[in-house]
């Protein structure tokens, strides 16, 4: 029976191969994919690496001098935001969340990075439009960052009608004439308003993300989670509201990957943050925590030396990347936390 069954799959392979030409059409298009997938694997190996940290002080410095503007207040954090978001649009590969054709199909670790920047360019946007830019609750929002602050909200997988890149590069360009007007010196039509509350406000939002953020990655190797309203219930019944929570291991590199994206673009937002609010950080004694902040976010960026996500045990013989992730996160938090009271002082 083994032997008829090889027989007719032998006999229907030759018929396929006469059909093609005696089998050199069909060994061509065996060789046509065979090299395809190589160049798709390679092409997915390079796309995967991260983009560098760039220096927010010079490139801010080369655009003022592309632009013959002068580098004042708010001009390098929103020179930042334009050079992140084109960053993720023109890096190797280019954008790769809505790919529909491999290799950008078969990839999982890019898009998380690209997720975990665009949040905090959306939260960066919209303080921008909110607080920053205007000098009082009752001001009159800004025409440009009205632009900006939604495009960088759409659908972050759309291939086509509109496609996700279009949208983002009308946000870009919406970006740079605010700081077109923002830097014109002929006096500002654009206002950037370097004042303790209105960073203590995006610093808010931030603390809810990264805690969130922190906690994801710990549940790597599973934490308990004790449930809202124990103290109500009886003695007997609180040990089964206790109960094991853990990341899906094939979530894992996922999660690792949105927290390096997120650290990324804080990193940089920070360091511009160092410069446009220098006064307000000097007057309030916060200098040095926002230089913590930057030194545990640069910390996170060390280069990855394991072609996998390892996740051992707290303290298991293999290493546990996400628990170390999650480290810098917290310290760079608990940074944030106290630059935070510092701010809120008199």
């Amino acid at each position: 029976m083994l032997n008829k069954t090889r027989g007719f799959f032998r006999q229907r392979l030759e018929d396929i191969q006469d059909y093609l030409g005696g089998g050199k059409v069909f060994k061509g298009l065996v060789v046509l994919l065979v090299i395809y997938l190589i160049v798709t694997i390679v092409l997915g190996i390079y796309w995967s690496s991260e983009p560098d940290t760039f220096s927010v002080r010079d490139e801010a410095q080369q655009r003022a001098q592309a632009m013959n503007r002068e580098m004042v207040t708010g001009f390098t954090t929103t020179s930042t935001l334009i050079h992140m978001t084109e960053t993720l649009l023109d890096k190797p590969g280019g954008y790769i969340t809505n790919d529909i054709m491999p290799p950008g199909l078969w990839m999982d670790n890019m898009p998380h990075w690209e997720y975990g920047v665009l949040v905090q360019l959306r939260d960066m946007s919209r303080a921008l439009r909110q607080d920053i830019s205007r000098s009082q609750s009752q001001s009159a929002e800004d025409p440009d960052l009205t632009v900006a602050e939604p495009q960088l909200h759409f659908d972050n997988n759309s291939w086509v009608l509109p496609s996700t890149e279009s949208e983002y590069r009308r946000g870009i360009a919406a970006l740079k004439r605010y700081l077109d007007r923002l830097s014109n010196p002929n006096g500002p039509q654009a206002q950037f308003y370097a004042r303790a509350d209105n960073l203590n406000n995006w610093l808010a939002d931030l603390e809810t993300r990264l805690g969130s953020l922190s906690r994801r990655l710990s549940e790597s190797v599973g934490k308990q989670s004790v449930s809202e309203g124990m103290d109500e219930l009886p003695e007997k019944s609180k040990e089964d509201e206790i109960a094991s929570v853990k990341t899906p291991w094939t979530e894992i590199d996922d999660v690792f990957y949105e927290a390096r994206g997120t650290s990324w673009a804080l990193l940089h937002i920070f360091r511009a943050i160092e410069v446009d609010f220098r006064d307000v950080l000097k007057d309030k004694n916060a200098l040095v925590s926002v230089r913590q902040i930057i030194v545990e976010l640069e910390g996170s960026q060390q280069a990855m030396w394991s072609p996998v996500i390892l996740n051992g045990s707290g303290f298991g013989i293999l290493a546990n990347h996400s628990l170390t992730m999650a480290s810098y996160l917290a310290r760079a938090n608990s940074a944030i936390i106290d630059l935070r009271e510092l701010l809120s002082r008199g």
